[in-house]
């Protein structure tokens, strides 16, 4: 309920159950004669005392509503604890009617009767939600609208109501990979606010700002300053107004790693905007690093022996020149290696070659008899190449061994 519409249903409310009340308590001293309940009272006068009980209920929750206005606290505290506030007045209600009507005596007894009964209860989940709603209502540690982290069950959410049972979260994350409300409304039992470590991230409604990271890995021989002021002029631009708000500016530490420097901007951002920011600081630096030469992403690479010694093999093929030119040859002219390959890397190539095709041609030489070819690299992918049923292979055809030429 917005704001403005809040106090204008408490202020009409607030006059109307003054006005009835009035009335009742003239219509009990205007009218002589009229017949008493067993209390002594008449039924004008326990409709005014019932009617002063919702304006005085009323009263409180308007009043302590402006004072939290007044204290620049967050509306919704004022909604919740006018809820406390209207439990109370049915209490009330409860009692002044079974006074009315002579029954209080007997509503004490019932009460005193199911009392160790009640009390027994109030360890169970119920009445501690109920108790954990009043306690909520009353301190506020957390509110509608509020986000918060239930560590030790991995759930993080948005308040979107908090009753006297049950607190409704908007769950944050789940389903995707950041950050955002996904619009799947959970239900949190209130008993296990005794019991739960609640992280609230916005104590403060109005300016809810937390500490956010980017990380980003550059090279060794990247320009340590022109990194820096790419990351820094992209966080100052998309946070301006949070840093006039919390004068902090973005900063940036760093680590050495194997492959790179990471670098960590750090900056603060509005708790409910965190993956739209991230987004707009992340697309400013991609393009401010595109924008440079002095500037370069470290990229982990992983060196293969195998490959390596294929790689040289290939490589020292290539310094003959009639060898340059791939050609097609049958796989049944072909002469496997000594080598014993392991089955599990022929399966992961043969995968590799189904589905990207052969990316490398193998190298082989000539026989002396010009009739069939030795392997000289590339046992795996022959191997692969046989158990997908393929009749020719691209190879490198020499005429003569490497160690011949040399």
């Amino acid at each position: 309920m917005k704001q403005a519409q809040y106090q204008r249903a408490l202020f009409l409310s607030l006059v109307g159950w003054t006005v009835l009340a009035g009335l009742c308590f003239a219509a009990d001293t205007a009218v002589a004669g009229m017949d008493k309940l067993p209390s002594g009272i008449t039924i004008a006068r326990l409709g005014g005392i019932l009617f002063g009980i919702l304006a005085i209920a009323n009263l409180f929750a308007l009043g302590n509503y402006w004072l939290l206005t007044y204290r620049k606290r967050p509306a919704v505290e004022g909604v919740m604890v006018g809820r406390i506030y209207r439990m109370v007045a049915v209490f009330a209600i409860i009692g002044a009617v079974a006074y009315g009507f002579g029954k209080l005596a007997n509503f004490g007894t019932l009460f005193g009767m199911f009392g160790g009964m009640l009390l027994g209860w109030s360890l169970q989940a119920p009445v501690s939600g109920f108790a954990a709603w009043v306690l909520v209502s009353l301190k506020r540690p957390i509110r509608p609208g509020d986000r918060v982290q239930f560590p030790s069950l991995g759930l993080t959410g948005d308040v979107k109501e908090i009753g006297p049972m049950y607190t409704m979260l908007d769950q944050v994350g789940g389903t995707v990979g950041s950050e955002e409300a996904v619009g799947r409304f959970i239900l949190v039992p209130n008993a296990m606010l005794f019991s739960q470590v609640v992280i609230n991230y916005t104590v403060t409604q109005e300016a809810a700002y937390m500490l956010d990271e980017q990380i980003i890995r550059i090279t060794f021989d990247s320009d340590w300053e022109v990194a820096e002021r790419i990351l820094l002029d992209a966080a100052t631009e998309v946070t301006r107004d949070i840093i006039k708000a919390t004068n902090v500016a973005p900063y940036i530490r760093s680590d050495l790693y194997d492959y790179g420097v990471y670098l960590r901007l750090r900056y603060q951002t509005d708790v409910k905007e965190r993956t739209q920011i991230a987004y707009e600081i992340t697309k400013r630096i991609f393009k401010g690093i595109q924008q440079t030469r002095k500037v370069d992403l470290a990229i982990p690479y992983v060196y293969s022996y195998r490959a390596g010694v294929e790689r040289k093999e290939f490589e020292n093929a290539g310094k003959d020149r009639d060898a340059k030119q791939v050609q097609e040859i049958e796989i049944e002219r072909i002469n496997p290696g000594p080598r014993v390959v392991d089955p599990y890397d022929v399966e992961q190539v043969e995968r590799s070659i189904a589905t990207q095709g052969l990316l490398q041609p193998i190298v082989v030489v000539k026989t002396p008899d010009g009739k069939s070819y030795d392997l000289l690299a590339g046992d795996i992918r022959l191997e692969a190449c046989k158990r997908l049923g393929w009749q020719q292979i691209s190879a490198v055809v020499l005429d003569k061994r490497p160690e011949e030429t040399n």
